[in-house]
């Protein structure tokens, strides 16, 4: 009898040590799997790896359990003890939830293997703890146990993810050999595109504009890693030989990773859009993402082509290293008179930006010629996108005319400055996908276009900019203060310095307000915009940075 109340006293604080696995297991995988990153959100708040609730549970069942012990009889005893293990088990509901775990096979691996583990010691212990000869003892000592197993969840969890790595890279590297055999097979000329931003939207512009005379492929949404390159190719471009041009994102977290990428692909071009402080905290300095970037370079071929964005001064010092040996760069601050030799080779002058998109003068500086570039994009950064794939094209056979007719009917792509009015008249802007410097103040500029109405800003800031990221958090308030009549804030802790920044600027403070969630600020625009109002969604921060 004693066996049976222990197992079941054990089962309760088991399973919920088994939830909380799975709780975390979200977070784990919205880190990549990557078990440091996933111990910075771990030790960023106490109640992450410290909950409170199962501890103040569990003494209150020792304290009810010895009270009982004394003046009632012993299933007194075994109900507090089980009634403490069921409240500090069971955990609260869990909130807001932008990004949902996905049971994918690999983290179906991880978390049965983390399910296994912790059943090992909690099983082995009970099974000793029931040899004793004192029921309420045993009782205590197997809650105990079980409030342990629930507290070390997250060590679960990554033990399951270490134990699963040799299986994680035996199937990673059949993923590899396969996408290599298919790229074999195919023979697309690859195009790699890597920048600290900018890529998917230059990878989305570029494909369109080739398409309009070849057959190219780009990896979808931001695809960007081995792992997702190796499913783009093998799960769609193994299945249409027909493709003539494969345009890879490739992004970078860590030294190294972009020159795997370009190992795996074999690219013959190179695009290097922008280094800036996105990921800062990562690379821990902008030399060190720009040799991460470089990468692609030093991959291409002697008789491949880079392309360089000659606005940014450390793409400016990769195109100045002389290597390959064809190099083009694109501006769109420097005139084209003023244009020396070893300058940028397209320029974009004359821009103009409206609500109905963007209006620029492109000269080709050495052939001469010049042509009148018009799209529905807004945001005067993809200004830079556009001609980097146009410089591509070009190098390619395509004539700026034809160029140009292409660029009229680009789209952006999702949650990338997409516009769109809702039935009530309200004027949303998502631009929501991420947020850098240039590309928040690009976007609070399209907001700052729309004069009719209120102007509503929705923002939590930016993230992982290293030691930049208050200073830039701050510009973006001051910033903001030009361009929004109204401002709402997601987050209070992350958000200080762009409220600073707001407040030092002028803005008045009526008009600012910090929620907790995303969706409290949603239910006020809903609840006071009208007709006629505009709504950016400036940056989505992930999980990891909310909850």
């Amino acid at each position: 009898m004693i066996l049976l109340v222990l197992s079941v006293i054990a089962f309760i604080w088991l399973a919920g040590a088994w939830m909380r696995i799975y709780r975390h297991a979200r977070f784990y995988q919205i880190e990549e799997y990557m078990t440091g990153r996933y111990l910075r959100w771990l030790l960023r708040s106490r109640e992450h790896w410290l909950p409170m609730r199962p501890i103040i549970a569990w003494a209150g069942g020792v304290v009810l359990s010895l009270a009982a012990y004394e003046t009632l009889s012993a299933y007194t005893v075994v109900l507090a003890t089980a009634g403490a293990a069921v409240l500090g088990a069971y955990p609260p509901p869990a909130g807001e939830q932008k990004k949902r775990f996905r049971a994918t096979p690999r983290a179906k691996r991880m978390l049965g293997t983390a399910f296994v583990i912790s059943v090992l010691p909690v099983g082995a212990s009970t099974l000793f703890i029931a040899l004793m000869n004192v029921p309420l003892y045993q009782i205590l000592a197997v809650s105990f146990l079980g409030l342990l197993t629930l507290l070390a969840a997250p060590l679960w969890l990554i033990l399951g993810n270490w134990l699963m790595t040799p299986v994680e890279v035996a199937i990673r590297e059949r993923f590899i050999q396969q996408a290599r055999r298919t790229l074999d097979e195919i023979r697309p000329t690859v195009i790699g595109i890597t920048g600290s931003y900018g890529k998917t939207s230059t990878k989305t512009y570029l494909a369109h504009i080739l398409n309009g005379r070849y057959r190219a492929y780009a990896t979808p949404k931001s695809y960007n890693t081995l792992m997702g390159i190796c499913i783009a190719i093998n799960n769609d471009l193994a299945h249409d030989h027909s493709v003539e041009y494969f345009i890879a994102e490739m992004g970078a977290y860590f030294p190294g990773e972009v020159a795997r990428l370009a190992e795996l692909t074999q690219p013959t071009i190179g695009i290097e859009i922008e280094v800036g402080p996105q990921h800062l905290e990562r690379f821990g300095s902008l030399e060190n993402t720009m040799r991460a970037k470089y990468e692609l370079v030093k991959a291409l071929p002697p008789d491949g082509v880079a392309v360089f964005n000659w606005d940014n001064p450390y793409t400016r010092q990769m195109y100045e290293r002389g290597y390959p040996k064809t190099r083009i760069a694109v501006s769109r601050e420097v005139h084209p008179a003023q244009v020396k030799p070893g300058g940028p080779r397209f320029i974009a002058s004359d821009i103009e930006e409206t609500l109905d998109g963007l209006r620029f003068l492109v000269t080709d500086v050495e052939l001469g010629q010049s042509e009148l570039f018009s799209t529905p994009l807004v945001g005067i950064h993809n200004v830079t996108n556009i001609l980097l794939a146009t410089a591509v094209a070009v190098h390619e056979r395509m004539p700026l005319r034809d160029i140009a007719r292409r660029v009229r009917t680009l789209q952006p792509p999702e949650s990338r400055l997409v516009r769109q009015v809702t039935p009530e008249g309200i004027t949303i802007i998502n631009d929501a996908y991420s947020a850098n410097p240039a590309g928040a103040a690009s976007a609070l500029r399209v907001l700052g276009l729309h004069r009719n109405g209120r102007r509503l800003l929705i923002t939590p800031g930016m993230v992982e900019l290293g030691p930049l990221m208050e200073t830039e958090n701050h510009r973006l308030g001051v910033l903001a203060a030009r361009e929004a009549t109204d401002v709402i804030l997601v987050g209070p802790q992350q958000t200080k310095p762009i409220r600073e920044g707001l407040l030092s600027a002028g803005f008045p403070p009526e008009r600012l307000q910090v929620v907790e969630t995303l969706a409290e600020s949603v239910q006020w625009y809903k609840n006071n915009l009208r007709a006629g109002d505009t709504v950016l969604f400036l940056n989505d921060l992930p999980d990891t940075y909310t909850s």
